[in-house]
């Protein structure tokens, strides 16, 4: 199993602490290490402090542990500074703060300390009391690989592995796996056994990858337990054996490793190395379920299927945590904040039911009061998966749930109100019920419920109480919230405006692939804000979001591509993407490829494809495309022509506020073109215009003031 995650350093000992030592020496040694402490001797500070700390041959006190390692780290002794920066970062016998971490990582790799510098290069990697800063991270994990530290060189294995920051070198990454390996790191173990397994960076070779597999596995990585475990079921690299699989699969699954815990099922199912018993093959399944590991789910639900699981209350349980998962996985477009989408989760639920429990059993479990088989009974009828669909039963499922306490249900019926699906729309009963399962930590209901404080809507309008709901969804890591309190910080709604912070938020849910917060950051990036200007990383966030389909960043892209600004010019790529955004209904993307067409650029020309996309744009009230179709009407271009048309256009335009419609109005109305003539309202719109700087309407006006006609004596 190659497995690609970053590491962290250990916290340090010092090679003082752990020699043996028979009474005499000990309370010798315990005596002259309590004494130097006391003197100032920093060195013996930080030993006094690791004894406390791990109960070393004198009573274990952590707050004593801390106050020494505080005491030597205060008087610059590096490892101290380490040991006091992995407390703060791990929130062990301190309060936890990433900053203070940072703070203390960093004192200690400025003296060049190895594991400092990977554990700062860790914080910089997941933007943990520092701005998230890749090129950083990778940085000091150069540094403190060159020096010899494992993690570090594991950490640079796993970049150049997956093209983390660096062009993508699986050599390379099989060199710095290799050398962590070769200092016992088991992660790098682990994975250097799935680089031979696969052949990658290496030649493919199953008895290599058999010997790092097992060197991680006898150091109990799970991980390597359960490749170790897949090497022997298959006979791969050792001779076939399905009793030492199972022991290896057995290791890992007791440490609750997901996949072994579904392999262990399945030799149980089978007969395959043990005793053929269908209850621990359940077991084991249901474990591995709980934890939403799919092929568990799919083999729980054949077994169910089969009539093997008979129990109803056993088979909900199976799925109760399964189907708790993932609260801020699903969330809909909308311009400033993301609201999480109760209907997607009811899909997701709806298939579990179908794929592993039958409707029977839910209507049952239901029908006797449980909570869970209430919601997902709901579930099935809003979505119409094994009963007609119905949206009014689905909610007074959901509610029997509700006021049973179960949090998803009193989630879901909050959306329901606050769209009106099955219920009449009621902004005052979705905010009810987004508060009680907010209450219980329900991430979407924290982050909708913010939604509803910053709209006003439900509730009395409260930008703090915005603020207070989005941050108890980061405390989770909830990227939606993350972005939604970035977008609080970036207009100073409920916080002080603050672009930096602004920028980190974003960027915390932009790494976990939130699309909008990937376009937000593509724009401060582009605008310079919170952060230095830099268009090439700003394009980066654009075709990230982008390529996920966000509208907004193809709108962007669109716009950058034509303009060159961070990439060549190219109107041809800038077409293309306008005309993804513009397909979504983006209205100044619709407005923008209508422009391109009417300017022949990037495509070929077609007046009638303009005024199709501007006629888009127009209907969602773009002032610009409003204007440009009264223009194509004016001047019979695209469209037959027709001043009425025109003029209407243009007062659409003009009543928005827009300058250049307000101007050619004005036009219009001296003209007598479309409308009946009138001098005075021809002025109205030209001063309407001039006001806003048009030199054009400035013009009109002063011959409109020398011919003294539509201007009072008084205002002339």
């Amino acid at each position: 199993m190659l497995v690609l995650c970053l590491a962290e350093p250990a916290f340090a000992e010092s090679a003082a602490t752990r020699a043996p030592a028979n009474d005499a020496q000990l309370a010798a040694t315990l005596r002259d290490t309590r004494i130097a402490a006391e003197r100032g001797d920093a060195a013996a500070q930080f030993n006094l402090g690791v004894m406390r700390m791990n109960g070393r041959d004198v009573a274990q006190d952590h707050a004593e542990a801390v106050g020494w390692f505080r005491k030597a780290a205060s008087l610059g002794y590096a490892p101290a500074q380490y040991n006091l920066g992995k407390l703060y970062e791990q929130g062990q016998f301190v309060a936890q703060d990433d900053a203070e971490a940072v703070n203390w990582f960093r004192k200690a790799a400025n003296q060049g300390l190895a594991a400092a510098k990977a554990s700062l290069g860790f914080m910089y990697e997941k933007g943990r009391g520092v701005a998230q800063d890749s090129a950083q991270a990778l940085a000091l994990y150069r540094e403190a690989a060159s020096q010899g530290d494992a993690v570090a060189q594991y950490n640079l294995g796993v970049r150049y592995a997956d093209g983390l920051g660096v062009a993508r070198d699986e050599a390379s990454a099989v060199a710095w796996y290799r050398r962590a390996a070769a200092q016992g790191d088991a992660d790098a173990q682990d994975n250097l056994g799935g680089m031979y397994r696969l052949g990658r960076g290496v030649a493919q070779d199953d008895v290599q990858a058999v010997r790092w597999y097992r060197k991680a596995a006898e150091q109990g990585n799970a991980s390597a337990q359960t490749s170790l475990g897949f090497m022997y079921e298959y006979g791969r690299g050792v001779a076939q054996d399905d009793a030492q699989a199972v022991s290896w699969y057995r290791k890992a699954a007791e440490q609750n490793y997901a996949i072994a815990q579904n392999n262990l099922g399945m030799m149980y199912e089978d007969g395959r190395g043990i005793a053929q018993n269908d209850m621990q093959a359940i077991v084991w399944y249901r474990k591995a379920a709980k934890q939403g590991y799919a092929k568990a789910q799919a083999n729980l639900s054949a077994m169910e299927g089969d009539g093997r699981v008979t129990d109803d209350a056993q088979a909900l349980t199976s799925d109760r945590d399964v189907a708790g998962r993932g609260d801020a996985s699903q969330s809909k477009l909308g311009e400033d904040s993301k609201h999480h989408h109760a209907e997607a989760k009811q899909n997701a639920t709806a298939a579990q039911l179908k794929d592993q429990i039958y409707g029977a059993v839910i209507r049952r479990a239901a029908e006797r009061g449980d909570a869970l088989a209430q919601y997902y009974l709901g579930a099935m009828y809003l979505e119409g998966k094994g009963v007609a669909q119905d949206r009014a039963e689905g909610v007074a499922w959901y509610r029997k749930a509700a006021k049973r306490g179960e949090a998803q249900a009193q989630y879901g019926l909050g959306f329901m109100y606050e769209h009106g699906r099955g219920v009449a729309k009621d902004d005052v009963q979705a905010a009810a019920w987004y508060r009680k399962a907010a209450d219980q930590a329900h991430v979407g209901a924290q982050v909708n419920l913010g939604n509803m404080y910053m709209e006003g809507r439900g509730v009395a309008q409260n930008d703090a109480q915005a603020v207070s709901w989005y941050s108890k969804a980061t405390a989770k890591g909830d990227a939606v919230g993350q972005h939604n309190l970035g977008v609080m910080y970036a207009k100073g709604r409920g916080v002080a405006k603050d672009d930096r912070q602004a920028l980190a938020w974003n960027r915390k849910a932009a790494a976990q692939g939130y699309a909008l917060a990937q376009n937000d950051l593509g724009l401060m990036y582009e605008q310079g804000r919170g952060v230095t200007q830099d268009l090439a990383e700003a394009v980066s966030w654009y075709r990230k979001a982008a390529e996920q389909g966000n509208a907004f960043a193809q709108a962007n892209l669109g716009r950058i591509y034509r303009d060159g600004r961070g990439v060549a010019r190219d109107d041809a790529e800038a077409v293309a993407w306008y005309r993804k955004a513009a397909e979504q209904g983006v209205a100044i993307a619709q407005f923008n490829l209508g422009k391109m067409y009417r300017e022949g650029r990037g495509t070929t020309q077609d007046d009638a494809q303009a005024v199709s996309w501007y006629r888009k744009a127009a209907d969602q009230g773009d002032a610009y495309a409003q204007t440009n179709l009264g223009l194509m009407y004016m001047d019979g271009q695209g469209v037959a022509q027709d001043y009425a048309e025109a003029a209407s256009w243009y007062r659409k335009a003009a009543e928005r506020g827009y300058a250049l419609a307000q101007y050619g109005l004005g036009l219009m109305y001296e003209g007598g073109r479309g409308v009946e003539q009138d001098d005075t309202q021809a002025v109205s719109w030209y001063r309407k215009a001039a006001d806003q700087g048009d030199i054009y309407a400035q013009n009109a006006l002063r011959r409109m003031e020398a011919r003294g006609v539509g201007i009072s004596k008084q205002s002339r």
